[in-house]
C-alpha cells in the first residue's frame, strides 16, 4: 500500500515551484546547469520536508554504484548452512569491515550455480565482486561473460585473464603442522579431508613434507549425518593413532568431539589440528590448535584488487597469503603461552 506520509520529488518540486528534473537532478548532484541559488532552495526543502531518498535507484543510476557482490557457492555439502560454515562467515564479516572502510556496499548471494552471477551482477548495476568455492574452469567461464572486476577466493587455476585470485599458503601451513608433529616426536599422523582436491590436498602434501614421511590420508562423507557414522566404523582402525590435522576447524571441532566423546582423552591420547583459526578454535574445549590465515589483510587486499580492476580492466594479479601454524591445548600446550591470538 501507498505510504502516503511519504514525501516525493513531486512534492518538492510543486512547492518549489520548479521542475521535478531540477529537485532529481540535484538529489544525483547534478547541478552543473541549475543556478547556486536554486540548488540551496531544493537542498533546504529536502531537509525540512525529510525527504529520503531511493537509495537503490540512486545507485543504479550512477555510472559508479558503490555496491560489491560477494557471492558463494552454496556447495551440497553445506546442506543448506553455507552462512552458518565459520570459515565463511569470518570471511564475510572481514569483507563486510573492509568494503565499509573504502565506501563501499556489500551485497551478498549464495547459489551452487555460477551463471547466476551474471543476471545478479547486471541487476545491480555492481562496481565488482567478490567469488568464493567454485571450480577453476567455471572462472574462466564466467570471465568470458561478464566485464566487472572480480576477485576470486581460494582459486586453483591458471589464471591468464582478467582476475585477481587471492589463494593461502596452503603447503606452509601443511609443512608447519608436519613439522611440529616431527618435532614432538608425533608417531602416527592422520590427516582428514573431504576431497582430494586443491587446497585440501596441498595442506596434506606440506604435511608430509613437513613430518618427513607420508601421513594417512583419511577421506570423509561430505553429509555430516553421514560422517559421524563413518567415524565410528573408521577410526577405531586407526589404533596407534596420536595426531590429526584436518583440513578446516570444523572438521577438527568435529572430530574432536567425537574422540573425547568416545573416551579418547585430548591432548593427552590424541592432538588434534585445524586450519583457518577461527574463532570457534578459542571458544572450545580443550582450545583447538589450528593454521591461522589472516581474514582481514585478505579482505582489504580484495578491495585493493578490485580498485586496481577499475582503474585499468586489463590488470590481473595472483597473490598467495602467507598462514601461520598456532599451538593451544588441543596440541598439550598450555593456554597461557599460545603464540599469537
Amino acid at each position: 500500500m501507498w505510504d502516503e506520509k511519504k514525501v516525493r520529488i513531486i512534492d518538492i518540486a510543486d512547492e518549489l515551484g520548479v521542475s521535478t528534473a531540477t529537485v532529481s537532478n540535484v538529489i544525483h548532484g547534478k547541478t552543473n546547469k541549475i543556478s547556486d541559488a536554486t540548488v540551496r532552495r531544493v537542498q533546504e526543502k529536502l531537509v525540512e520536508r525529510g525527504y529520503i531518498p531511493n537509495m537503490a535507484a540512486t545507485l543504479l543510476a550512477q555510472n559508479n554504484s558503490r555496491i560489491i557482490g560477494v557471492v558463494i557457492n552454496n556447495h551440497p555439502k553445506y546442506e543448506g548452512r553455507v552462512l552458518e560454515d565459520p570459515f565463511i562467515s569470518s570471511a564475510v564479516n572481514a569483507l563486510s569491515d573492509a568494503l565499509e572502510s573504502h565506501g563501499y556496499f556489500l551485497m551478498l548471494k549464495k547459489t551452487s550455480e555460477i551463471m547466476d552471477i551474471i543476471p545478479f551482477a547486471s541487476m545491480w548495476n555492481m562496481d565488482g565482486m567478490v567469488i568464493m568455492g567454485f571450480c577453476e574452469d567455471e572462472y574462466q567461464k564466467l570471465r568470458d561473460r561478464i566485464r566487472i572486476p572480480f576477485v576470486v577466493y581460494d582459486g586453483i587455476f591458471n589464471n591468464d585473464r582478467n582476475i585477481c585470485n587471492l589463494t593461502l599458503d596452503d603447503f606452509d601451513g601443511g609443512r608447519q603442522v608436519g613439522t611440529y608433529f616431527r618435532e614432538h616426536a608425533r608417531k602416527s599422523v592422520l590427516f582428514i579431508a573431504d576431497n582430494q582436491l586443491r587446497p585440501d590436498f596441498d595442506r596434506y602434501e606440506g604435511l608430509c613434507s613437513g613430518y618427513g614421511r607420508r601421513a594417512d590420508f583419511l577421506e570423509v562423507p561430505m553429509s555430516k549425518g553421514e560422517r559421524q557414522a563413518f567415524y565410528r566404523n573408521v577410526l577405531p582402525k586407526y589404533q596407534n593413532l596420536d595426531s590429526v590435522f584436518a583440513a578446516s576447524d570444523y572438521y577438527a571441532a568435529e572430530v574432536m568431539n567425537y574422540l573425547i566423546n568416545a573416551g579418547t582423552r585430548v591432548p593427552d591420547d590424541v592432538w588434534v589440528v585445524g586450519f583457518d583459526d577461527v574463532e570457534l578454535c578459542r571458544n572450545v574445549i580443550p582450545q583447538l590448535s589450528s593454521v591461522r590465515q589472516d581474514v582481514n589483510m585478505r579482505a582489504q587486499k580484495a578491495v585493493e584488487y578490485l580498485e586496481r580492476m577499475k582503474a585499468d580492466r586489463s590488470y590481473s594479479a595472483t597473490e598467495k597469503i602467507p598462514v601461520q601454524f598456532v599451538p593451544r591445548m588441543s596440541c598439550g600446550k598450555s593456554s597461557k603461552f599460545s603464540t599469537v591470538e
